[in-house]
């Protein structure tokens, strides 16, 4: 967004700086409206106007304000906290307010001056636009006009804005163009570009909002085989320190099915988006082949940067997943983490003297994570197409409290909930999600998609699975107090079952080059392979053979290496096959 003093809606008046409290700036005779972006002190600082009190209007500002004084002007440019919209987004590194980090790097080196901008898209570059639409027809809101190669995966779509009339297409352009250029004119006098503008706290309309019945296939067993996640929904990642939030998230990121990922790294530690940033270059996309920055967009607000840009990161994530999904396209949003969110929305309600909530938290806590929640989904979206935005935010509870004010607000919101256990994680069992503590609300609706796709039988072997782990976890109680030899040998064997379903089923390795990915298909066939082993040796205990001989069979422990399996259709006929043999041999 550029400097200006003059706007559509007319002539904005500059003001003066009053007083600065950290990121919060009071400014005098500034005439602003609520969310104005405005302009601080003499190095220009970007800020944004959060309340207006008689002739002294309220200010965060995106920078660092140290060295800013009263008296210094403020420069009203009498628009929202808005983004850019267009051809070269994915494949881009930005800032909480759409600032290319990459291109200023270029400029100025890994540290950043104050006060400089850039624009989100470089308005310079020409793409090859190729029409898909005709002289004499027809085009309103959200139709494609044409389409752009923004990357070796995505074929970027140009469409008529939202808020455009529409008409009859005068004039159409094909070849080579900068985004701001004309490249379709209507009889209304309305021109098509493929730049587009959008506020980020505005929601991009849409026709209408659908009950999503496909799963978001990610590619981690637990998630899609006990806790799915459908296209269009939201879930949760809430979890100590060290319990693996951010690894998760990436290996969902990494290899989820959607075909866009909006990354955003929201107060995070600047060590783990450094490992994102060296890391995604080099990934390849396991559904296209294809580098997967290709298909991503990385949104980097790490800890140390101003906390004032960690209150908008989150809607700019948003709103460029918005524009995606206008095109058609399903996007994952990984947003990481909404505490962090959440603290820097108490540290301005805080210098703003704002009454606080729970814990200190403001008031609008709920509202604010509902809001942004909200804006997932599964769409109709304008110009006859269907689109989604699933949404996965990831929560850092102190201390892994889940009882605190962020999760509690979060879980009402979320269908989904993956909770992390600091336990599991120093076992070394990753992913570390409690599959007692975890839910999914999409599993009915999603159970036709498996079925048809997968196996006829996903839904009943899956809910063997959890009524097997549901009675060990009834049984390790009894274990603690008597001891596993105390149980009849039913219960002793069910253990033996459930600890296969943990150690083959519920553990993968995230950075083993075959087990990082886990197809729906493999993630069946484990536990069908478990299930195989489970009413083989309950045949075997029925018929009388001691439980001692049925867990010392040899063919049972190879279940443990199914996942660092490449070739496992095979391998799993050798070892169900090896199981009934071993245990039909015993009686």
């Amino acid at each position: 967004m550029s400097q200006a003093t003059e706007t559509e809606t007319g002539t904005s008046e500059d003001g003066r700086i009053e007083s600065v409290s950290g990121p919060v700036v009071v400014a005098t005779d500034l005439g602003a409206r609520m969310n104005d972006v405005v302009y601080v002190g003499d190095e220009g600082l970007m800020g944004e106007v959060i309340e207006i009190e008689g002739n002294r209007t309220t200010i965060q500002v995106y920078e660092e304000t140290s060295n800013v004084a009263p008296g210094e002007p403020v420069e009203n440019t009498g628009e929202p906290l808005s983004v850019d919209l267009g051809p070269g987004m994915l494949d881009s590194i930005y800032d909480g307010v759409q600032r290319p980090l990459d291109v200023l790097e270029d400029r100025m080196g890994a540290f950043l001056d104050r006060g400089v901008d850039a624009p989100g898209i470089d308005l310079e570059k020409h793409w090859a636009f190729t029409p898909t639409v005709e002289e004499g027809e027809d085009v309103g809101p959200g139709d494609v006009v044409g389409t752009v190669p923004e990357t070796e995966s995505i074929e970027h779509k140009v469409l008529v804005p939202p808020g455009h009339e529409g008409g009859t297409v005068e004039s159409v352009a094909e070849g080579e163009f900068a985004v701001e250029d004309t490249v379709v004119e209507l009889d209304s006098g309305e021109t098509v570009s493929m730049y587009q503008e959008w506020p980020v706290r505005e929601a991009r309309p849409t026709v209408d909002k659908q009950t999503p019945t496909t799963p978001l296939v990610t590619g981690q067993r637990i998630q899609d085989g006990l806790f799915p996640l459908a296209k269009g929904g939201t879930a949760a990642i809430p979890g100590p320190f060290g319990s693996g939030k951010t690894v998760t998230q990436q290996s969902l990121a990494k290899f989820s099915d959607a075909d866009i990922v909006v990354y955003i790294g929201c107060g995070e530690r600047g060590n783990e988006m450094t490992e994102v940033i060296d890391d995604f270059p080099d990934l390849e996309d396991p559904n296209t082949g294809k580098p997967l920055m290709s298909r991503t967009c990385l949104i980097a607000n790490t800890s140390n940067m101003p906390v004032a840009a960690r209150e908008s990161c989150v809607y700019t994530g948003i709103t460029i997943a918005e524009f995606y999904r206008d095109m058609g396209y399903d996007v994952a949003l990984m947003a990481d983490s909404t505490s962090r969110w959440a603290e820097a929305m108490r540290e301005i309600s805080s210098r703003l003297e704002e009454m606080p909530g729970e814990e200190g938290y403001p008031a609008y806590l709920a509202a604010r994570l509902s809001e942004f929640y909200e804006r997932a989904g599964y769409f109709d979206a304008l110009g006859d197409r269907e689109g989604s935005i699933s949404v996965v935010g990831a929560v850092s509870p102190p201390g892994g409290d889940f009882s605190e004010p962020v999760t509690q607000n979060t879980l009402r919101i979320v269908k989904t909930f993956w909770a992390l256990d600091a336990d599991l994680a120093e076992r070394r069992h990753f992913p570390a999600i409690n599959w007692n503590e975890s839910y999914s609300l999409y599993r009915d609706q999603l159970d036709p998609w498996f079925e048809e796709e997968v196996a006829s039988d996903w839904a009943a072997v899956r809910q063997w699975a959890i009524d097997t782990l549901d009675e060990e976890a009834e049984l390790q109680e009894i274990v603690q107090l008597v001891g596993k030899d105390a149980l009849p040998e039913d219960q002793q064997l069910t253990l033996e079952v459930a600890r296969y379903l943990r150690e083959a089923f519920l553990q993968q390795n995230a950075l083993h080059d075959v087990d990082a990915y886990s197809p729906p298909e493999k993630t069946y066939l484990i536990m069908g392979a478990i299930k195989t082993y489970h009413d083989e040796a309950f045949a075997a205990l029925d018929a009388g053979v001691p439980v001692e001989e049925i867990t010392s069979i040899d063919a049972a422990p190879r279940l443990n290496r199914i996942g660092t399996t490449e070739e496992y259709e095979p391998f799993i006929e050798e070892i169900e096959s090896d199981i009934e043999h071993q245990l039909g041999d015993k009686y």
